[in-house]
């Protein structure tokens, strides 16, 4: 495959979505607010742990309508927040037949970009932008074959374009943990993300004035200028097991990875397994790999949920990528260096 370049074209990509997806109509017998309607994707990293919609908007055992598997669509009509909680996130989404609590469920949108003529560098940087694609990955001896899911807002390094299977064009994008394995997707499911994007934020303030309080009690996030609040989220840190819990004590930004390739370094097709390819905006934070970073497989920030990193909702982790030090550089795909200051209590 050799790099070739493309004229900007216009073509539609099904990339999975479902017409019923599309077509349900709302109950017409329901006083309700008008919003318009938003496009979920079903966040889970397991098939075998559904999406339950409920007849009313709490998790009572006997309110049971139907359930959705990882990766469905499903169309939103508008969000109340109940009082039956829970009270961490208490907004439930009103879906077809019922109701449904949003911690499994990721915003998602479906946008085809223009294709690039080019890629000016070396890399790239280049975001997902419908709810989910699948990579391909030639060989000469099996030709074209199936590989992850890609999900939307994941990250990636592009490295060239090239004719994709369907004689389009499509960018190839090289994988960090497996390198130089590169697979490729439809360019049109991708934003390739402009320098600007990734500059840095509040550069003028002195390094030794930026620092982050990370409360496992609160589940909450503050970074600080001085003394004055830059930032303040709610978090996922992790479970409270000895082998998953947040370390507690005092760290320092060490590593960051615009694009980060986390889990068992599998190729593979199965999208059960556990690769979490691509997590957006992910600053390391300790010598055995606990980081702050993006998550697009839940939406259940305010309680324990992870394996020991600091799970944000992608733009909140995309603020804090580019405030922390070391300063990025949108030349390379990672920057190291003795960085901002992490208290974790």
């Amino acid at each position: 495959m050799t790099k070739q370049t493309f004229s900007r074209r216009n073509f539609l990509k099904t990339a999975g979505l479902s017409i019923g997806a599309l077509a349900f109509k709302p109950l017409k017998t329901e006083n309700r607010p008008t919003f318009k309607r938003r496009l979920m994707r079903v966040a889970v990293l397991d098939s075998d742990d559904p999406a339950v919609i409920r007849s009313e908007p709490n998790d009572q055992v006997n309110n049971i309508v139907y359930q959705r598997l990882k990766d469905e669509l499903i169309n939103v009509y508008y969000e109340v927040e109940s009082e039956d909680g829970p009270d961490y996130n208490p907004i439930w989404y009103r879906v077809w037949g019922g109701y449904v609590h949003r911690g499994k469920l990721q915003e998602v949108k479906y946008i085809l970009n223009p294709i690039a003529s080019s890629i000016s560098k070396d890399f790239q940087l280049g975001e997902i932008t419908v709810p989910y694609t699948r990579a391909m990955r030639y060989t000469s001896l099996q030709g074209w074959d199936p590989l992850y899911r890609l999900y939307y807002e994941t990250l990636h390094w592009v490295k060239d374009i090239i004719t994709g299977p369907d004689g389009q064009p499509w960018y190839l994008l090289e994988d960090e943990l497996l390198r130089p394995t590169a697979y490729a997707i439809p360019a049109e499911h991708m934003r390739l993300i402009p320098d600007s994007e990734l500059s840095p934020i509040s550069p003028d303030v002195p390094s030794g004035q930026k620092r982050i309080e990370i409360s496992i009690s609160r589940q909450e996030l503050t970074a600080y200028e001085g003394d004055t609040i830059a930032l303040q989220t709610k978090i996922s840190s992790g479970v409270l097991t000895e082998q998953k819990k947040t370390p507690s004590g005092e760290f320092r930004i060490l590593s960051k990875y615009a694009s980060k390739h986390m889990g068992g370094g599998k190729m593979t097709f199965d999208i059960n397994a556990y690769e979490l390819v691509g997590v957006p905006w992910t600053c390391f934070f300790t010598e055995n790999g606990v980081a702050i970073h993006g998550t697009y497989w839940h939406n259940d920030f305010g309680r324990t949920k992870s394996s020991g990193c600091i799970n944000m909702r992608n733009q909140d982790a995309k603020w804090i990528f580019r405030w922390v030090d070391p300063p990025g550089d949108t030349l390379y795909p990672y920057r190291t260096g003795y960085g901002t200051r992490v208290s974790v209590v």
